[in-house]
Order: C-alpha cells, then structure tokens, then sequence
C-alpha cells in the first residue's frame, strides 16, 4: 500500500465512519479498487479505526470529561445513568463481536455484493427515519438504548452503517435528534476499541503482526482517518440535528448500485 493510496483510503473512513454510509463498505470498495487484502488490509483497518476513536474523544472531549466526573461522584446522577445506557448499548455488540463475527463473516462473506446489499439496507432505514414521526421522547431509555445497541450489533455486516444503524433505530424509536447523535458517536467508541483487540490477536496469531504494509502508509492513514474524522463528527452532529439524513439514503442507493454493477459486470 502506497502511502497515497492510504492517504486516500484513511480520508474515506474518517469521513464514512460518522457519516450514514458505512465505513467498513467504502474501505470495503476502496480496498477491491486499490487491490489491498488480507494481513496488510487488516492492519490499515485497524490503524483508521482507532483514529477515527481519538478523534471522537477530540471532538467530544467535553461530553467524556462530563461523563467521567459525573460517574466518579459514585451515586446515581444524569452521567451515571448515561454511562448505564451505553453500558447496556454495549451488550448486544459485544456478544456478536466475541462469539459469532468470525460466522457472520464467514456465512456472508465481506465482497461488494453484499455491501452492495446491505448499503441498500443502510438506505431503506434511513428513509423510513426521515418519513417516521413518533411522539418524541425527552430522555434516551435503558430500552431503547438496548434496542439501540442490537441495531450496532447488525451493522456488523460491511456496507450496514453503524451510525445509521443506530441514529436511524433512535429516531424510530422517538428520541429526539439532538440527542441520538452524540449517544451513538459515544457508544461507539468501546466496540471499536475491542474489535480493534480483536483483530490484532488474530493478526498475532497469524505470526504477521504488520502484513507488508510500509509504516509512512500506517502514519498517514492514521492521521488523514484523524482529521477527516474529527470534520465528519462536528459535521454529523449538526446534520442530525436538523434532519437531513434522506440526503444519505439517496447516496447509499447510488453506492449500492455501484457497488452491484462492479461486482458481477466489471
């Protein structure tokens, strides 16, 4: 991998990774354009994924900071029970990603027709969270941040976007805009982590720590998915707020076909 090529692929998952597109479906498609697999695929997923977590932690550093002081008082507060939801948003997440991803990869495969198919999907979800208007709810509940958290757990299939996933399920489920998209840009930030584990035991496993991937590419990957990243977080949330996410389902259709179109024509 060129350090260009990683320049061009950290920029597409920083950005893709907040905004409803999938990210795991655009490295997915970046990578089958550039020809990058296997360990090297692997260890650069892994790299723009953490950065794309720090700059999560930049943007929202004063909702962490917030959160931690909060739940360090050690009785039950407004931080406390927010830390509770995304606890319990954690659950369904860390039993697919522990158990069963290793058999939904294997079962669905991870090639552009079912990003294609699930890009699709990403769309429909969307669509109906657009045209949905449930009675809105002042507070994210410990039920609906498990029912939350289950639609995190599905957005393990690559072109399924994590973040529409899950702001998508929260409008459905009448919580107010203002609030989904810090929640599920927060909630996000512990199955990325221990995916990340995950996957670099099963790289220390392999006995390939690195693939043949040149450090200056992890290096830019890393701080193109940083900065890109932190753009696309600010930039979500105040896109969520005003609820212009149809935009995104029309560009998930468009990606899918594509996607479709390469896979079986190109």
């Amino acid at each position: 991998m060129s350090w260009i090529e990683a320049l061009i692929l950290g920029l597409i998952q920083g950005l893709t990774e907040y905004l409803p597109v999938s990210s795991s479906g655009h490295l997915t498609i970046g990578s089958a354009l550039f020809g990058i697999e296997g360990e090297e695929n692997l260890a650069f997923t892994i790299t723009v994924h953490v950065a794309t977590v720090f700059s999560t932690l930049f943007i929202l550093w004063k909702e962490v900071s917030w959160l931690f002081k909060g739940v360090f008082k050690f009785q039950m507060n407004d931080e406390t029970r927010y830390m509770l939801n995304i606890i319990v948003s954690m659950i369904p997440v860390g039993i697919v990603g522990v158990f069963f991803k290793d058999q939904v990869e294997t079962a669905f495969g991870s090639g552009l027709t079912i990003v294609g198919c699930m890009l699709l999907l990403t769309a429909t979800l969307l669509a109906f969270s657009y045209y949905a208007k449930p009675r809105q709810k002042e507070k994210i509940s410990l039920l609906d941040a498990f029912i939350i958290g289950l639609a995190q757990a599905c957005a393990v299939m690559p072109g399924l976007s994590r973040s529409g996933s899950t702001i998508a399920t929260g409008l459905l489920l009448g919580n107010k805009k203002e609030n989904l998209a810090q929640f599920s840009f927060l909630m996000v930030i512990p199955p990325i982590l221990g995916e990340a584990l995950l996957d670099v035991i099963k790289m220390i496993g392999g006995g390939n720590v690195m693939g043949d991937i040149p450090p200056v590419s992890l290096i830019v990957g890393f701080l193109a998915a940083f900065v890109s990243g932190s753009i696309a977080c600010k930039w979500m949330i105040n896109i969520v707020k005003k609820g212009k996410l149809i935009y995104f389902a029309i560009y998930c259709v468009v990606a899918a076909l594509f996607c479709l179109f390469y896979a079986h024509f190109a």
